[in-house]
């Protein structure tokens, strides 16, 4: 098989590893990649955004799969274009993915299906009717931009004046550019946050381990929300039980949904959960698998990744092949200085190659870039130092003991991953 995965990010440099495992796979391309994919696939420089560049790409190569890992492509209609061509690609339709792009789409698909989810208390097109719903909510409120902003569109506004701070930064100063023009206000729901992925091949699907992730920048759950600083999985992250009530209160619902809705629907399909007293509830959608916790799954996966996608594109996926190595799983991204704020960039990265081949730890590049024989910094999220163990608490001893080998100037990251694994209280110094 030759594979081209597009994206350029931690979850792409997981895919990229994870595939290059497999006796299958010959050849690996990825568009645009990082400085960490250059030495395990061949990049490519492209826009993700741009689908018919991304479609001439593939017409070049001729890969026979295209997998996916960013939202951009797949909201802007890659899945489309490609099946249009005849080409095996892991991605939902245009019409799928405005589960992601939309959060008042997916709030009415929620709605429409019976599906648990927050109250929503009204969705507005203007700044003016938007402060005015505020008088007409509970605080703290949930406050949502409609459209993608790369995982910082979400405000848990604490009272009245947050809560305009943030609909004015987003729908008069265009902070969050197109994305924040339309916003959602909805109820605050209270329990403990969940990831939970599935991959669908349209007609039947696999449900991935459950993950949880760390969308604060600093430790304690304070400061911005950011793309993701770090996530976990383990084997008692979800109790059999609630497990089952997932599957058959949310899941297999959706599934019913987007069938009945006429949307076809084939990839990896994002629920993020909030589980409350009352059972699990609908947070979000994403159209593809999330970043931190692709790394941590990816960990986990003790199963040919490569002959599982390529199933799910011919629509042939057998769910008795996704097997799992049991225990835990820990990704601590590392940052630039400033992240989610401005940063810089080019700083010198030391202490990759004092990390032992054999040690269990993968560090999967997210912001670097190679300069000769040196790794810089190229973005917010830098690094993503990874590890699976027998237990959590291993898992953590093994990331963060990587982590004190690493260093690039104003590096900042989380000290509490998995924290509310109820196992450790602290990790890291």
């Amino acid at each position: 098989m030759k594979i081209l995965v597009i994206g350029g990010g931690g979850r792409e440099h997981a895919l990229v590893w994870k595939l290059r495992q497999s006796p299958r796979v010959e050849k690996i391309w990825c568009a645009p990649g990082n400085g960490g994919i250059s030495s395990e696939a061949d990049c490519i420089t492209v826009d993700t955004g741009d689908v018919a560049k991304l479609a001439a790409l593939a017409d070049d190569l001729q890969p026979d799969l295209t997998i996916v890992g960013p939202e951009l492509p797949l909201v802007n209609g890659i899945g489309d274009a490609f099946l249009q061509r005849g080409r095996a690609i892991i991605a939902p339709s245009r019409q799928a993915a405005q589960l992601e792009g939309s959060k008042i789409f997916a709030k009415e698909f929620l709605q429409r299906h019976d599906i648990a989810t927050a109250k929503m208390y009204g969705a507005y097109d203007s700044a003016q009717d938007a402060l005015a719903g505020l008088e007409t909510v509970d605080f703290p409120v949930v406050i949502k931009a409609d459209g993608l902003c790369a995982g910082k569109g979400v405000f848990l506004a604490p009272d009245p004046a947050a809560a305009r701070d943030f609909l004015e930064r987003a729908m008069l100063r265009d902070e969050f550019g197109p994305g924040g023009h339309r916003i959602l206000l909805e109820e605050t729901l209270q329990g403990e946050e969940l990831s939970f992925i599935i991959l669908t091949d349209g007609e039947r699907y696999a449900p991935l381990v459950p993950t949880r992730d760390h969308k604060r920048a600093f430790d304690g759950n304070k400061g911005p929300n950011t793309g993701g600083m770090g996530a976990y999985s383990s084997d008692d992250l979800l109790s059999p039980p609630t497990r089952d009530d997932v599957l058959r209160q949310v899941v297999e619902p959706t599934m019913r949904g987007l069938a009945a809705d006429g949307i076809r629907y084939q990839g990896f399909l994002y629920f993020g959960l909030m589980l409350t007293a009352s059972g699990a509830k609908v947070l979000e959608f994403n159209c593809r698998l999330g970043d931190p916790e692709a790394q941590a799954i990816i960990a986990r996966m003790d199963f040919d990744l490569a002959e599982v996608l390529s199933n799910a594109a011919a629509v042939q996926i057998d769910p008795s092949k996704l097997c799992w190595k049991p225990g835990a799983s820990v990704c601590v991204v590392l940052a630039s200085g400033g992240y989610p704020g401005k940063f810089n960039t080019d700083k010198l990265i030391t202490g990759l190659t004092d990390l032992d081949s054999d040690s269990g730890v993968k560090v999967l590049h997210a912001g670097t870039k190679r300069v000769g024989a040196s790794t810089l910094t190229n973005g917010g999220r830098v690094l993503g130092v990874t590890a699976a163990a027998p237990s959590i608490d291993a898992a953590l001893t093994m990331t963060y003991n990587a982590i004190r080998k690493i260093h690039f100037d104003g590096m900042h990251y989380r000290k509490d991953i998995a924290a509310q694994a109820n196992r450790v209280t602290a990790a890291g110094d």
